[in-house]
Protein backbone atom coordinates (compact mmCIF):
# COMPACT_ATOMS: atom_id res chain seq x y z
CA UNK A 1 0.00 0.00 0.00
CA UNK A 2 1.30 3.34 -0.39
CA UNK A 3 2.94 5.32 2.09
CA UNK A 4 5.47 7.22 2.89
CA UNK A 5 7.38 7.50 6.25
CA UNK A 6 8.18 10.86 7.90
CA UNK A 7 10.74 11.82 10.95
CA UNK A 8 8.86 11.55 14.21
CA UNK A 9 9.03 15.53 15.51
CA UNK A 10 10.51 14.07 18.86
CA UNK A 11 13.47 12.47 18.09
CA UNK A 12 13.37 10.29 21.83
CA UNK A 13 9.40 9.03 20.73
CA UNK A 14 8.24 5.61 21.96
CA UNK A 15 6.62 3.94 19.43
CA UNK A 16 4.38 6.21 17.59
CA UNK A 17 2.32 3.71 15.77
CA UNK A 18 2.68 -0.01 17.40
CA UNK A 19 0.36 -1.31 14.50
CA UNK A 20 3.50 -0.09 11.72
CA UNK A 21 5.69 -1.67 14.48
CA UNK A 22 8.13 1.38 13.35
CA UNK A 23 9.30 4.56 15.25
CA UNK A 24 8.57 6.96 12.83
CA UNK A 25 5.18 8.26 11.60
CA UNK A 26 3.56 6.58 8.28
CA UNK A 27 1.55 8.71 5.75
CA UNK A 28 -0.90 7.28 3.28
CA UNK A 29 -1.82 8.81 0.08
CA UNK A 30 -3.32 8.42 -2.98
CA UNK A 31 -2.16 9.68 -6.54
CA UNK A 32 -4.57 10.11 -9.67
CA UNK A 33 -4.05 11.68 -13.02
CA UNK A 34 -0.66 11.88 -14.66
CA UNK A 35 1.14 14.88 -15.77
CA UNK A 36 3.95 17.57 -15.74
CA UNK A 37 1.35 19.96 -13.59
CA UNK A 38 1.24 18.32 -9.70
CA UNK A 39 -1.26 19.61 -7.37
CA UNK A 40 -0.98 18.56 -3.74
CA UNK A 41 -4.31 18.55 -1.64
CA UNK A 42 -4.24 18.57 2.01
CA UNK A 43 -7.96 17.84 3.67
CA UNK A 44 -8.86 19.19 6.92
CA UNK A 45 -9.97 17.88 10.87
CA UNK A 46 -11.22 14.57 10.61
CA UNK A 47 -11.25 13.77 6.96
CA UNK A 48 -9.56 11.18 4.76
CA UNK A 49 -7.81 11.48 1.63
CA UNK A 50 -11.31 10.87 -0.29
CA UNK A 51 -12.99 13.60 0.71
CA UNK A 52 -11.45 15.56 -2.20
CA UNK A 53 -13.38 13.39 -4.22
CA UNK A 54 -14.95 16.18 -6.37
CA UNK A 55 -11.83 18.11 -7.15
CA UNK A 56 -9.73 15.29 -8.06
CA UNK A 57 -11.76 14.13 -10.79
CA UNK A 58 -12.50 18.29 -11.33
CA UNK A 59 -8.34 18.01 -11.89
CA UNK A 60 -7.86 14.87 -13.81
CA UNK A 61 -11.14 13.45 -15.22
CA UNK A 62 -10.75 10.70 -13.25
CA UNK A 63 -11.57 8.95 -9.38
CA UNK A 64 -9.64 5.91 -9.77
CA UNK A 65 -6.15 5.84 -8.11
CA UNK A 66 -2.43 5.44 -10.07
CA UNK A 67 -1.57 2.20 -8.45
CA UNK A 68 -5.43 0.49 -9.44
CA UNK A 69 -5.05 -1.91 -12.60
CA UNK A 70 -8.07 0.63 -14.30
CA UNK A 71 -6.14 3.82 -13.76
CA UNK A 72 -4.18 3.55 -17.42
CA UNK A 73 -7.54 2.98 -18.95
CA UNK A 74 -9.67 5.83 -17.13
CA UNK A 75 -6.54 8.36 -17.10
CA UNK A 76 -7.34 10.47 -19.97
CA UNK A 77 -8.30 14.29 -20.75
CA UNK A 78 -9.22 16.33 -17.72
CA UNK A 79 -11.12 18.70 -17.52
CA UNK A 80 -8.75 21.57 -16.93
CA UNK A 81 -7.72 21.17 -20.65
CA UNK A 82 -3.84 22.19 -20.15
CA UNK A 83 -1.74 21.47 -23.36
CA UNK A 84 1.03 20.68 -21.21
CA UNK A 85 0.03 17.20 -21.24
CA UNK A 86 -2.50 16.47 -18.01
CA UNK A 87 -1.92 17.19 -14.12
CA UNK A 88 -1.40 14.61 -11.50
CA UNK A 89 -3.03 14.95 -8.30
CA UNK A 90 -1.67 13.27 -4.27
CA UNK A 91 -4.16 13.23 -1.40
CA UNK A 92 -3.47 11.83 1.39
CA UNK A 93 -4.42 11.34 4.85
CA UNK A 94 -3.29 13.25 7.68
CA UNK A 95 -1.33 11.75 10.50
CA UNK A 96 -4.54 10.71 13.16
CA UNK A 97 -6.47 10.09 10.56
CA UNK A 98 -7.69 7.28 8.01
CA UNK A 99 -4.81 4.69 7.48
CA UNK A 100 -2.00 7.30 8.37
CA UNK A 101 -0.25 7.08 12.05
CA UNK A 102 -1.96 7.72 15.17
CA UNK A 103 0.73 9.37 17.44
CA UNK A 104 -1.01 9.05 20.90
CA UNK A 105 0.93 12.77 22.63
CA UNK A 106 -0.58 15.66 21.48
CA UNK A 107 2.40 16.89 21.11
CA UNK A 108 3.07 15.43 17.52
CA UNK A 109 -0.03 17.26 16.30
CA UNK A 110 0.86 20.60 15.20
CA UNK A 111 0.36 22.22 11.90
CA UNK A 112 3.98 22.73 11.17
CA UNK A 113 4.79 19.35 11.91
CA UNK A 114 1.97 18.10 9.89
CA UNK A 115 3.30 20.49 6.82
CA UNK A 116 6.66 18.51 7.26
CA UNK A 117 4.69 15.35 6.85
CA UNK A 118 3.79 16.83 3.16
CA UNK A 119 6.83 17.95 2.67
CA UNK A 120 7.97 14.49 3.13
CA UNK A 121 5.58 13.37 0.71
CA UNK A 122 6.36 15.57 -1.64
CA UNK A 123 9.87 14.13 -1.43
CA UNK A 124 8.81 10.57 -1.51
CA UNK A 125 7.05 11.63 -5.08
CA UNK A 126 10.39 13.40 -5.77
CA UNK A 127 8.09 16.83 -6.60
CA UNK A 128 10.30 19.62 -6.54
CA UNK A 129 6.99 22.15 -6.78
CA UNK A 130 3.55 21.77 -7.24
CA UNK A 131 0.15 23.39 -6.62
CA UNK A 132 -0.72 23.27 -3.01
CA UNK A 133 -4.81 23.06 -2.22
CA UNK A 134 -5.92 23.06 1.40
CA UNK A 135 -9.29 22.70 3.14
CA UNK A 136 -9.93 23.95 6.58
CA UNK A 137 -7.38 22.53 9.15
CA UNK A 138 -6.14 21.50 5.56
CA UNK A 139 -5.39 25.15 4.46
CA UNK A 140 -3.83 26.22 7.95
CA UNK A 141 -1.32 23.28 6.81
CA UNK A 142 -0.81 24.40 3.55
CA UNK A 143 -0.07 28.35 4.79
CA UNK A 144 2.59 26.73 7.30
CA UNK A 145 4.17 24.64 4.18
CA UNK A 146 3.81 27.91 1.76
CA UNK A 147 5.93 29.96 4.62
CA UNK A 148 8.32 27.10 5.07
CA UNK A 149 9.36 26.03 1.69
CA UNK A 150 7.65 29.09 -0.65
CA UNK A 151 10.40 27.86 -3.31
CA UNK A 152 8.09 24.64 -3.89
CA UNK A 153 4.92 26.19 -4.06
CA UNK A 154 3.70 26.93 -7.64
CA UNK A 155 0.05 28.49 -6.11
CA UNK A 156 -1.96 28.04 -3.17
CA UNK A 157 -5.58 27.63 -2.91
CA UNK A 158 -6.50 28.16 0.92
CA UNK A 159 -10.68 26.99 1.01
CA UNK A 160 -12.85 27.35 4.56
CA UNK A 161 -9.46 28.57 6.18
CA UNK A 162 -9.08 30.77 9.45
CA UNK A 163 -6.49 31.54 11.13
CA UNK A 164 -6.26 29.54 14.02
CA UNK A 165 -6.76 29.71 17.69
CA UNK A 166 -9.91 31.93 18.70
CA UNK A 167 -10.44 32.00 15.03
CA UNK A 168 -11.65 28.30 14.78
CA UNK A 169 -14.41 29.29 16.81
CA UNK A 170 -17.77 29.15 15.09
CA UNK A 171 -20.06 32.19 15.53
CA UNK A 172 -22.00 32.45 18.62
CA UNK A 173 -25.58 31.87 17.91
CA UNK A 174 -28.37 29.59 18.43
CA UNK A 175 -27.61 27.11 15.76
CA UNK A 176 -23.98 26.72 16.44
CA UNK A 177 -24.39 25.94 19.93
CA UNK A 178 -27.26 23.13 18.95
CA UNK A 179 -24.71 21.78 16.69
CA UNK A 180 -22.26 21.81 19.26
CA UNK A 181 -24.70 19.95 21.82
CA UNK A 182 -25.72 17.61 18.85
CA UNK A 183 -22.07 16.86 18.42
CA UNK A 184 -21.30 15.66 22.58
CA UNK A 185 -24.50 13.87 22.42
CA UNK A 186 -23.39 11.87 19.25
CA UNK A 187 -22.82 8.33 19.88
CA UNK A 188 -24.09 6.65 16.81
CA UNK A 189 -23.63 6.97 12.72
CA UNK A 190 -27.18 7.81 12.46
CA UNK A 191 -26.27 10.57 14.82
CA UNK A 192 -23.38 11.62 13.72
CA UNK A 193 -24.30 11.96 9.90
CA UNK A 194 -27.07 14.27 11.25
CA UNK A 195 -24.82 16.76 12.59
CA UNK A 196 -22.22 16.68 10.34
CA UNK A 197 -25.12 17.86 7.66
CA UNK A 198 -25.54 20.91 9.44
CA UNK A 199 -21.87 20.96 10.15
CA UNK A 200 -20.93 20.90 6.66
CA UNK A 201 -23.35 22.38 4.18
CA UNK A 202 -26.18 25.61 4.11
CA UNK A 203 -29.46 24.87 4.97
CA UNK A 204 -31.07 26.14 1.37
CA UNK A 205 -28.88 23.47 0.09
CA UNK A 206 -30.14 20.63 2.04
CA UNK A 207 -33.43 21.80 1.55
CA UNK A 208 -33.55 21.52 -1.92
CA UNK A 209 -35.16 18.53 -3.76
CA UNK A 210 -33.34 16.02 -5.81
CA UNK A 211 -36.14 14.22 -7.45
CA UNK A 212 -38.44 13.19 -5.09
CA UNK A 213 -36.62 13.47 -1.81
CA UNK A 214 -34.21 16.01 -0.59
CA UNK A 215 -30.41 16.99 -0.36
CA UNK A 216 -30.36 16.12 3.68
CA UNK A 217 -32.04 13.08 2.94
CA UNK A 218 -29.94 11.05 0.29
CA UNK A 219 -26.84 13.12 1.53
CA UNK A 220 -27.88 11.87 5.44
CA UNK A 221 -28.02 7.83 3.69
CA UNK A 222 -24.56 8.43 1.91
CA UNK A 223 -23.00 9.58 5.30
CA UNK A 224 -23.85 6.92 7.52
CA UNK A 225 -22.78 4.37 5.25
CA UNK A 226 -19.33 5.86 4.86
CA UNK A 227 -19.04 6.55 8.63
CA UNK A 228 -19.91 3.16 9.60
CA UNK A 229 -17.39 2.02 6.62
CA UNK A 230 -14.58 3.78 7.55
CA UNK A 231 -14.96 3.26 11.24
CA UNK A 232 -14.10 5.93 14.32
CA UNK A 233 -11.33 8.60 14.23
CA UNK A 234 -9.73 7.76 17.40
CA UNK A 235 -9.61 9.91 20.58
CA UNK A 236 -5.79 10.68 20.30
CA UNK A 237 -6.26 11.24 16.67
CA UNK A 238 -9.33 13.56 17.22
CA UNK A 239 -7.97 15.73 20.00
CA UNK A 240 -3.81 15.46 18.47
CA UNK A 241 -5.84 17.50 15.09
CA UNK A 242 -8.31 20.02 17.34
CA UNK A 243 -4.77 20.48 19.41
CA UNK A 244 -3.12 21.77 15.41
CA UNK A 245 -6.07 23.89 14.75
CA UNK A 246 -6.06 25.31 18.20
CA UNK A 247 -2.26 25.69 17.93
CA UNK A 248 -1.71 27.13 14.07
CA UNK A 249 -0.91 30.59 14.15
CA UNK A 250 0.90 32.75 11.09
CA UNK A 251 3.27 35.11 11.94
CA UNK A 252 3.57 38.52 10.23
CA UNK A 253 6.97 37.28 8.77
CA UNK A 254 5.21 34.31 7.18
CA UNK A 255 2.67 36.24 6.28
CA UNK A 256 5.47 38.33 4.37
CA UNK A 257 7.18 35.04 3.07
CA UNK A 258 4.33 34.22 1.36
CA UNK A 259 3.21 37.58 -0.28
CA UNK A 260 7.08 37.89 -1.39
CA UNK A 261 7.24 34.29 -2.77
CA UNK A 262 6.21 35.21 -6.44
CA UNK A 263 3.43 32.59 -6.42
CA UNK A 264 -0.39 33.44 -6.44
CA UNK A 265 -3.01 32.95 -4.06
CA UNK A 266 -6.91 31.70 -3.55
CA UNK A 267 -8.94 32.05 -0.61
CA UNK A 268 -12.43 30.11 -1.50
CA UNK A 269 -14.74 30.39 1.03
CA UNK A 270 -18.46 29.51 1.74
CA UNK A 271 -20.35 32.40 2.86
CA UNK A 272 -22.63 30.08 5.11
CA UNK A 273 -20.17 28.46 6.80
CA UNK A 274 -20.90 27.88 10.61
CA UNK A 275 -17.69 26.11 11.26
CA UNK A 276 -14.61 28.75 9.70
CA UNK A 277 -16.18 32.36 9.04
CA UNK A 278 -15.51 34.18 6.78
CA UNK A 279 -14.82 37.12 7.56
CA UNK A 280 -11.45 35.80 9.04
CA UNK A 281 -10.48 34.13 5.35
CA UNK A 282 -11.22 37.72 3.84
CA UNK A 283 -8.64 39.30 6.72
CA UNK A 284 -6.33 36.52 5.72
CA UNK A 285 -6.55 37.41 1.93
CA UNK A 286 -5.98 41.28 2.71
CA UNK A 287 -2.92 40.29 4.70
CA UNK A 288 -1.89 38.61 1.75
CA UNK A 289 -2.57 41.17 -1.04
CA UNK A 290 -1.45 42.10 -3.24
CA UNK A 291 -1.05 38.28 -4.70
CA UNK A 292 -4.77 36.83 -3.52
CA UNK A 293 -7.78 36.36 -4.72
CA UNK A 294 -11.43 36.14 -2.86
CA UNK A 295 -13.73 33.89 -3.67
CA UNK A 296 -16.92 34.08 -2.03
CA UNK A 297 -19.30 31.32 -2.56
CA UNK A 298 -22.82 30.95 -1.30
CA UNK A 299 -22.23 27.36 0.33
CA UNK A 300 -21.29 25.97 3.70
CA UNK A 301 -17.96 24.50 5.59
CA UNK A 302 -17.60 21.93 2.62
CA UNK A 303 -18.06 24.25 -0.31
CA UNK A 304 -15.93 22.10 -2.00
CA UNK A 305 -18.80 19.64 -2.32
CA UNK A 306 -21.41 22.02 -2.38
CA UNK A 307 -20.62 24.54 -4.59
CA UNK A 308 -18.07 21.72 -6.59
CA UNK A 309 -18.41 23.19 -10.41
CA UNK A 310 -17.79 26.55 -8.70
CA UNK A 311 -14.61 25.70 -6.83
CA UNK A 312 -13.50 23.38 -9.63
CA UNK A 313 -13.51 26.30 -11.97
CA UNK A 314 -11.41 28.84 -9.46
CA UNK A 315 -8.88 25.63 -9.31
CA UNK A 316 -8.21 25.40 -12.64
CA UNK A 317 -8.01 28.83 -13.18
CA UNK A 318 -5.30 29.55 -10.63
CA UNK A 319 -3.15 26.61 -12.03
CA UNK A 320 -3.76 28.46 -15.23
CA UNK A 321 -2.80 31.89 -14.27
CA UNK A 322 0.16 30.56 -12.24
CA UNK A 323 0.91 29.04 -15.66
CA UNK A 324 0.77 31.43 -17.34
CA UNK A 325 2.75 33.78 -14.66
CA UNK A 326 0.16 36.20 -14.36
CA UNK A 327 1.13 39.80 -12.55
CA UNK A 328 -0.52 40.21 -9.27
CA UNK A 329 -2.40 43.28 -9.96
CA UNK A 330 -4.08 41.24 -12.63
CA UNK A 331 -4.98 38.41 -10.71
CA UNK A 332 -6.44 40.02 -7.46
CA UNK A 333 -10.02 41.69 -7.24
CA UNK A 334 -9.29 42.98 -3.70
CA UNK A 335 -10.26 46.68 -3.04
CA UNK A 336 -6.31 48.13 -2.85
CA UNK A 337 -5.67 50.60 0.18
CA UNK A 338 -6.88 53.85 -0.22
CA UNK A 339 -4.27 56.61 0.30
CA UNK A 340 -6.72 58.40 2.01
CA UNK A 341 -7.30 56.21 4.52
CA UNK A 342 -4.86 54.53 7.63
CA UNK A 343 -5.71 51.26 9.14
CA UNK A 344 -5.29 50.88 12.48
CA UNK A 345 -5.86 47.42 14.40
CA UNK A 346 -9.84 48.14 14.85
CA UNK A 347 -10.48 51.46 13.72
CA UNK A 348 -10.39 53.28 9.99
CA UNK A 349 -9.59 56.72 10.64
CA UNK A 350 -9.73 59.71 7.42
CA UNK A 351 -6.57 61.66 7.00
CA UNK A 352 -7.63 64.63 5.66
CA UNK A 353 -9.69 66.04 8.67
CA UNK A 354 -8.65 63.29 11.47
CA UNK A 355 -12.65 62.72 11.72
CA UNK A 356 -13.37 59.49 12.99
CA UNK A 357 -16.27 57.49 10.62
CA UNK A 358 -18.83 56.61 12.70
CA UNK A 359 -19.79 53.38 10.92
CA UNK A 360 -16.37 51.94 11.11
CA UNK A 361 -15.76 52.90 14.92
CA UNK A 362 -19.45 50.98 15.74
CA UNK A 363 -18.10 48.07 13.34
CA UNK A 364 -15.02 48.27 15.50
CA UNK A 365 -16.80 48.26 18.56
CA UNK A 366 -18.88 44.83 17.48
CA UNK A 367 -15.69 43.31 16.35
CA UNK A 368 -14.21 44.22 19.95
CA UNK A 369 -17.34 42.36 21.38
CA UNK A 370 -17.26 39.70 19.77
CA UNK A 371 -13.55 38.92 20.20
CA UNK A 372 -14.09 39.32 23.82
CA UNK A 373 -17.04 36.66 24.32
CA UNK A 374 -14.92 34.05 21.92
CA UNK A 375 -12.59 35.00 24.56
CA UNK A 376 -14.49 33.30 27.28
CA UNK A 377 -15.77 31.26 25.05
CA UNK A 378 -12.55 29.66 24.47
CA UNK A 379 -11.67 29.19 28.33
CA UNK A 380 -15.05 27.73 28.59
CA UNK A 381 -13.74 24.93 25.66
CA UNK A 382 -10.85 24.84 26.84
CA UNK A 383 -12.37 23.58 30.52
CA UNK A 384 -14.92 21.70 28.98
CA UNK A 385 -12.18 20.13 27.04
CA UNK A 386 -10.17 19.05 30.10
CA UNK A 387 -13.21 17.66 32.28
CA UNK A 388 -13.76 15.42 28.87
CA UNK A 389 -10.12 13.88 29.27
CA UNK A 390 -10.60 12.94 32.53
CA UNK A 391 -14.36 11.38 31.75
CA UNK A 392 -12.47 9.41 29.27
CA UNK A 393 -9.96 7.96 31.46
CA UNK A 394 -12.57 6.58 33.43
CA UNK A 395 -14.85 5.75 30.09
CA UNK A 396 -13.10 5.58 26.69
CA UNK A 397 -15.01 6.74 24.16
CA UNK A 398 -14.72 6.97 20.52
CA UNK A 399 -15.17 9.67 17.64
CA UNK A 400 -17.20 9.13 14.43
CA UNK A 401 -15.22 9.91 11.08
CA UNK A 402 -15.90 13.24 9.21
CA UNK A 403 -14.97 14.75 5.59
CA UNK A 404 -14.23 17.93 7.16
Amino acid sequence: MPFCEVASPQKNAAAVDAKLNDAGTKIYYRTYGRGPTKVLLIIGLAGTHDSWGPQIQGLTGTVTANDDDRAAEECGDNEAGFSGGGIEVCAFDNRGMGRSSVPAKKSEYTTRTMAKDAIALMDHLGWKQAHVFGHSMGAMIACKLAAMVPERVLSLALLNVTGGGFECLPRLDRQTLSIAIRFLKAKTPEQRAAVDLDTHYSKGYLEEYVGSNTRRAILYQEYVKGISATGMQSNHGFEGQLNACWTHKMTPTEIEKIRSAGFLVSVIHGRHDVIAQIYYAKRLAQKLQPVARMVDLPGGHLVSHERTEEVNSALNELIKASEAKTEPHDWTNLPEKSSGWVVTRMLFVKKSNGEVNSASLASSMLQRLHIFLLYFFGLFALAFEKGMMTFRRLKPARVANSIT
